[in-house]
């Protein structure tokens, strides 16, 4: 862990960053949270409120299945967020992107803000709202359709070409990830000369277990709370991720 100031810190993320060419970013919750979207675990988040009931069960492929109309109830109120606008975080990551410096966001957030910043190779871990699927025909609805759909005589989103159940783009509980996308984070890591981990308290399996496949020697952890990588981290920093990334200058 640093013990640093915030200046001391900045200048070695820096120079860090300065050095290198093939740099890997992967975020989780924190880094939405300075958007004002509400993360799952903390004293206020997702999992500490009260509904009918847990909300891991809710978000659940079983209970999807099961329940559609209780599931969409909690996913439109609590998972859709409207109006939400990329952090300094999100900014600087497209910019190091643009600049050459940075080759890939790999992300456990399923809100899109790393797309709306401008960042391109983006790997979803969990999916993203932004996307929704017909699950016979498999036709394709945005999240305005997810929205609307509140309005509907059972409060579900149906296909309008087959009648069928849309199903949002997101990894529930009791589903695996995207094969193809944790390939195409794994390759990532595994090419990268810099790994800098924000926004995570690395505790989500199996996507946290994707740091194991780093072998380099900048390793950079970001996070306002400590987490069980930063013995292992070459600079371990706790504060505000869209703070401290902020701060950072691309240098071509």
């Amino acid at each position: 862990m640093s013990d640093k100031s915030f200046d001391e810190n900045v200048a070695e993320l820096q120079k860090l960053i300065d050095s290198s060419c093939n740099i890997v970013f992967f975020g989780g919750a924190g880094v939405s949270t300075e958007s004002g979207i509400p993360d799952f675990r903390s004293t206020d988040g997702l999992y500490n409120q009260k509904w009918q009931y847990p909300p891991e069960q809710i978000i659940s492929r079983s209970f999807f299945d099961a329940k559609p109309a209780e599931f969409y109830r909690f996913y439109r109120e609590k998972l859709i967020i409207k109006g939400i606008k990329p952090n300094p975080a999100h900014l600087k990551l497209a910019e190091l992107e643009m600049a050459g410096k940075l080759r890939a966001v790999i992300t456990q957030n399923i809100d899109g803000l790393h797309q709306a910043a401008g960042s391109r190779n983006v790997f979803e871990l969990h999916g993203s709202t932004l996307r929704n699927f017909c699950m016979n025909c498999h036709a394709f609805y945005d999240i305005d359709f997810i929205t609307a759909s509140a309005g509907s005589p059972d409060g579900i989103p149906h296909c309008t070409k087959c009648g069928g159940i849309v199903k949002p783009d997101v990894v529930l509980y009791e589903e695996c990830l995207n094969e193809a996308c944790m390939e195409g984070a794994v390759r990532a890591i595994r090419n990268a000369d810099m790994l800098i981990i924000g926004g995570t308290s690395l505790s989500v399996y199996p996507a946290a277990g994707l740091i194991d496949y780093y072998s380099g020697n900048k390793l950079v952890l970001i996070n306002k709370s400590p987490t069980s990588g930063d013995l292992a981290a070459r600079l371990s920093i706790h504060d505000s991720i869209g703070r401290i990334l902020g701060a950072i200058k691309v240098n071509k």
